[in-house]
């Protein structure tokens, strides 16, 4: 890539100019760890935690947060999402998140499907603050992307 599609001539940021792309049916899938002590994960396993089950906030904060993307980030378009989906799972870190975000646009949601997690795992970290303070949260990322110009994506194994 010769240049950033967000930086005009002047070096000036811009929103991309999605007219002339075509539309087609887009799709995004994206992860993320929320780290946290053994003393917390049973408490998240038998839902004994100050403010509720936060899996299930989780995951709907997450479906929200997916649909207010464009206010969020600067520089993305809003976008008719088709579908949205997170799911939240326990582990022996902690719990791990996984978004999916479809729509049929000219533009992909891969910034649709990283924000879901990001805000789902946020919120984990909020319904569980009370009983961890060190609650970290790691490798919030692409896994993969399908539709558009630039192909389809899927990270390596």
């Amino acid at each position: 890539m010769n240049q950033l599609s967000h930086i005009d001539n002047e070096g000036r940021v811009k929103m991309v100019d999605t007219s002339d792309k075509a539309t087609t049916t887009r799709h995004a899938v994206a992860s993320a760890r929320v780290l946290m002590s053994t003393e917390t994960i049973a408490a998240v396993k038998e839902h004994r935690t100050p403010k509720g089950d936060p899996l299930e906030a989780a995951r709907l904060a997450g479906i929200m947060a997916a649909k207010r993307t464009a206010e969020l980030i600067p520089l993305c378009h809003p976008l008719p999402l088709t579908h949205v989906d997170v799911q939240a799972r326990v582990e022996d870190f902690g719990v791990y998140l996984e978004s999916q975000v479809s729509t049929n646009a000219q533009t992909g949601v891969e910034m649709e499907a990283l924000t879901a997690v990001s805000i789902a795992a946020l919120t984990i970290y909020d319904m569980c603050k009370a009983l961890d303070k060190s609650i970290t949260i790691s490798d919030v990322r692409l896994e993969s992307k399908s539709g558009g110009k630039s192909g389809d994506y899927r990270r390596p194994r």
